[in-house]
């Protein structure tokens, strides 16, 4: 049965913001426990990550985000797309929204987001965990990616393209990822993309590590080369409270290459094991 309940929008942080909600609010258990804000990745809308959220929602209540600049949320040219003003909305958001106890679970560009709202100790966030985060930065290695990848997927998805037509750009992608990839990539606002991958090369995610103080997980795709365990060791060296998992057999799209690998690898850490 899905947990999918519906999607919304709030007024948080100045802009709209939409979410999808996944859970059982009538589970006494899911009740007792955190629930979970998911902060996607660069060019991922919100409901590219509802097969993950529909486990989340087995256990916990679990809201998805549209970050700025994509989905169904605010994204008109002139928007502040930098770091901060997306920690700023997840906070605003969870406020918004009436969550008292809650973890941010951040893919990619959405676990350096989930750091910068950590760094800002906002009353209520009990729980990191950091999934494959860019560590690029000034005097760092680049992002493995490059921006080409993405400012020539979304041109030919706001063309009008097909699932086929956008597996030149994910080629281990299953048919029903691709099709939701060519459906919804035309959402993103291409300055926001920009803004936010010059970011990865520009903004110092490191002094927002070592602000961190709740708990904090930090899952690393095994064939991903986004952290390398030099720089992982960095990490655990700025955040007290950190602990590490990693996922093989996967890039850095995780759920993607290996979605019950990406599940194990939170073990309890969210307060209950997701299993199948």
């Amino acid at each position: 049965m899905s947990t999918f309940l519906y999607g919304g929008n709030v007024h948080a942080n100045g802009i709209r913001q939409h979410y999808l909600r996944y859970g059982k609010p009538n589970d006494a258990a899911q009740q007792q426990r955190d629930a979970i804000i998911l902060v996607p990745g660069i060019t991922s809308p919100a409901v590219t990550w509802g097969f993950v959220a529909e486990r989340l929602g087995q256990y916990f209540d679990t809201y998805v985000l549209d970050v700025r600049g994509r989905g169904l949320s605010s994204a008109e040219d002139g928007l502040d797309y930098g770091l901060t003003a997306q920690a700023h909305d997840v906070i605003e958001f969870a406020k918004a929204i009436g969550l008292t106890r809650y973890a941010v679970v951040g893919h990619s560009m959405g676990g350096r987001i989930g750091a910068r709202a950590a760094a800002m100790h906002p009353e209520g966030l009990t729980r990191l965990v950091m999934v494959d985060p860019p560590v690029s930065g000034p005097g760092r290695r680049p992002y493995p990616a490059q921006l080409p990848w993405y400012v020539d997927s979304m041109a030919l998805a706001r063309k009008g393209c097909t699932a086929e037509q956008m597996r030149a750009f994910c080629p281990t992608w299953t048919e029903e990822q691709l099709q939701l990839r060519a459906q919804w990539l035309h959402t993103c606002n291409e300055s926001a993309i920009i803004q936010s991958f010059n970011d990865f090369q520009n903004d110092d995610v490191h002094q927002d590590f070592a602000k961190v103080t709740v708990p904090t997980l930090l899952m690393i795709a095994e064939r991903g080369d986004v952290i390398r365990p030099e720089e992982a060791e960095e990490i655990q060296s700025l955040i007290p409270k950190l602990s590490i998992s990693h996922v093989a057999d996967a890039g850095h799209m995780i759920p993607w290459d290996n979605e019950e690998g990406f599940y194990q690898a939170f073990g309890e850490f969210l307060g209950a094991a997701l299993n199948p």
